[in-house]
Order: structure tokens, then sequence, then C-alpha cells
């Protein structure tokens, strides 16, 4: 049984239909990558995911447990964390007070949590008391991926984690992923950056246009030439 099992949903904002029969699973340990063009559906499906769409058919599935009508904190409590794209951190706020919000479903352990935190990003505890807003865009990308982290979750659902950084940031990112996936949490990954998504990721699906059109393992992926033409809207 994989730990997540996306199963033919439908998902819309009011009465425009945006997935269609998107079906996909993660197995445990894994990392998955789900590309696409801008627009094509993915951060849609993280959403669907993590209860902050209900699918309109079709159903999702975590740990053998159907989630699929339930709200947000429900399935945050259940091990699943999302880390939208744009950050979405309180700026005025300490980096460390920002880390503690991630576990709000779960006070417990809190300083093991945070000491795990640091532990992937030193540079957060050597910020720990400056505000979010003064960081660095990588620094408050470590940020949003560490507050993730706080609730301990299962599975970690991360949207666009390197978008806009410079390239040094990017490989930054993408180490800090690797070695979370190798401390046992498993990771969904919605990612700009097809060859550098692809080169932490066991498998990956191409999503176009509210369709998943591609799947494989990741090796597989980057070397058909239509993982670029579905990026480029082709």
């Amino acid at each position: 049984m994989a730990l997540l099992e996306v199963d033919s949903i439908d998902a819309a904002y009011g009465n425009v239909q945006v997935l269609w029969d998107v079906s996909l699973s993660v197995e445990r340990g894994e990392t998955v990558a789900l590309l696409g063009a801008n627009g094509a559906g993915k951060t849609t499906t993280l959403k669907t995911i993590c209860g902050g769409l209900t699918p309109t058919s079709g159903d999702v599935r975590f740990d053998g447990e159907s989630v699929g009508d339930l709200p947000h904190e429900e399935v945050v409590a259940k091990g699943v964390a999302h880390v939208p794209e744009g950050r979405e951190m309180f700026t005025d706020s300490s980096v460390r007070e920002n880390l503690e919000l991630g576990a709000y479903v779960d006070r417990s352990g809190v300083e093991e949590r945070l000491a795990e935190v640091y532990g992937v990003f030193p540079r957060l505890e050597e910020r720990a008391d400056q505000r979010a807003g003064t960081l660095s865009g990588g620094e408050q990308q470590m940020l949003a991926i560490g507050r993730g982290l706080m609730s301990d979750p299962d599975l970690l659902l991360l949207d666009e984690a390197s978008l806009g950084l410079a390239p040094v940031l990017v490989e930054d990112v993408f180490a800090a992923i690797e070695r979370i996936n190798e401390e046992g949490t498993t990771v969904l990954l919605v990612e700009q950056d097809i060859y550098n998504a692809l080169g932490v990721a066991d498998r990956g699906y191409v999503v176009k246009t509210g369709r998943i059109t591609l799947s494989g393992t990741a090796a597989e992926l980057a070397e058909d030439d239509r993982v670029a033409e579905s990026y480029l809207g082709a």
C-alpha cells in the first residue's frame, strides 16, 4: 500500500474545472516529482492532497485512509505538511517564532524538532532571533521548509521550493531536500527546475492541462523529450 494514493480526482475552482482524472501514488520513503508548465494543475493537485481543496470526484488516501474531504488542519494532524509557493511567513515575527508556528497541531517535542530543523538548516539557528522579513530569499525558503518539518510529517509537499533563488542557493535547497528524504520523510515535489527535481526524485509525473500525461522513473523522464515539451506547454 502506497503512503499517498491520488485516485482519479477531478477538481475545480467554482465552475472552472482544473483537474481531470488525476491519479498518482507515492511510496513511503520516496521522493516523487510533479512536473509541468505553469497553470498545468500542479499546485491545485497539492492543494487537493492537503485539504485546501476538496475533489469533485475521486479520492485521496493517506496511509490507507480517505482524506479527500477532510479540512487542511485534520490532514496535517495525520502527517502531511504543505510548503506552499510564496513561503507565506510572518515577516514581523522571528525565525524561531515562525518555526514554532509549524508545530501548532502538536506542541509536544518542539525543542527536539527545532534541533532537527537546525541540523538541516544551520543558518536558521544562527538567525533564530532575527525577524523573518529581513532574511534573504534563500533563507526565507529554508524557513518555509523548516516550518513544514516542525509538524514532524510523514509526507512533505513542496511547491516550487527553488523558485526565484540564485543557482548556488538552488543547490542548497535540493541538497536539503535530499537530506530530509534520507532522514525518513517522504517528499512530493512540485518544481519548475525539471532536471534538478529529477536529480533528487525516484519517480515523476508530468501534468499537462490538468491531466497526467507521462510517468516513470526519474532516469526515464530525464531522457524523455516530451517532459520539456510539456513544461513549455508545447
